[in-house]
């Protein structure tokens, strides 16, 4: 693997870390919670409080935020659904597709870099183009419809000591997504000592998953996901195959690379991959245990790993096991 896509590792020495070094988090309305995830790191000039990702909270639901007052970040990101929209591709403001499937936003405050292609270096980097692009917005004129509203007006003067502006409705925005932190499955209680939490098939499921399935090569635990990108073959024989990462790095290696999804909540955020071209995750899961379609970029973690239709079951229910179960109520917008 070439360094280039080695330095967006985000969870190399994460595994027991975030294990050891357990925190309360607090979700976007401000209360706290327990989690088998710690809170992620925060950048030094947008630490996260309750009062930040409240308000957060109320913009990602507030279709005020977009160009024609037509959509809100919600609007392709459900709690029931994951947090992804269940669409293979989503439709813009205006009526235009997107080219990718939304991807969760669960656990995205743990990444190094945004999108499936990584060409986002931050969180609030990558909020702001997604803020012009998929929702239509004049960031600047977006801004002073927020501010003409007196609740937020005063919700700004609070956390920010100003009013509302582009820069700080991305960071409030960013605050709120950086306690999406998908921790509380079966299966983080059945770590956590309930032998009851989960089935003899999803346990048999854990075993092939870091086992004979080879799943954790990429998915690593706790996150489920290594941060890094990965030819798995689903662009070959397409006329205008994804050029993936390779947009990012011009490395002949990253050609139609994907960033490694989180796998927590997986069993409710279909369809899948980054193209949506998958619709069950049986299915899913008997892709990537084929070894996938032939591809010179694919990555060589891809083998046929000769699983029966009984042990695909069991990864599902093991993968199932890893669905977050966390409350979440939608804000009141002022």
């Amino acid at each position: 693997m070439k360094w280039r896509s080695r330095r967006w590792l985000v969870v190399a020495g994460l595994s027991a870390g975030l294990i050891a070094c357990m925190t309360i988090p607090h979700d976007g309305a401000g209360y706290a919670r327990s989690s088998a995830l710690p809170a992620p790191p925060d950048p030094v000039d947008n630490p996260t409080t309750p009062a930040k990702a409240a308000l957060g909270k109320q913009l990602f639901f507030d279709p005020r935020l977009s160009g024609d007052g037509s959509m809100a970040c919600q609007s392709c990101h459900f709690r029931h659904l994951g947090w992804a929209d269940a669409q293979p591709l989503s439709r813009k403001a205006g009526g235009g597709m997107n080219t990718r499937h939304t991807p969760t936003v669960y656990n995205t405050g743990y990444y190094n870099a945004w999108y499936w292609d990584g060409r986002a270096k931050t969180l609030e980097g990558q909020i702001t183009a997604a803020w012009k692009a998929q929702i239509g917005a004049d960031q600047v004129k977006a801004a002073a419809v927020i501010a003409a509203v007196p609740g937020y007006q005063a919700g700004f003067r609070q956390v920010f000591g100003a009013a509302p502006s582009a820069e700080n409705i991305a960071q409030a925005l960013a605050a709120f997504l950086r306690t999406l932190n998908s921790g509380e499955s079966p299966w983080d209680r059945y770590m956590a000592g309930d032998p009851a939490a989960v089935s003899a098939d999803a346990l048999a499921g854990s075993e092939l998953f870091s086992g004979k399935a080879g799943c954790a090569a990429c998915h690593k635990p706790p996150l489920y996901s290594d941060g890094l990108f990965h030819n798995v073959g689903l662009e070959a024989g397409k006329a205008s195959p994804d050029p993936g990462r390779y947009t990012v790095t011009q490395e002949a290696a990253d050609r139609s690379a994907f960033k490694t999804p989180t796998l927590r909540s997986v069993a409710i955020s279909g369809p899948y991959f980054h193209d949506g071209s998958v619709a069950s995750l049986d299915d899913a899961v008997r892709y990537m245990a084929s070894g996938g379609k032939a591809d010179p970029h694919k990555s060589p973690l891809l083998i046929d790993r000769r699983l029966s239709e009984k042990e695909i079951a069991q990864l599902v229910a093991f993968l199932t096991a890893l669905t977050s179960d966390e409350r979440f109520a939608s804000p009141r917008l002022p």
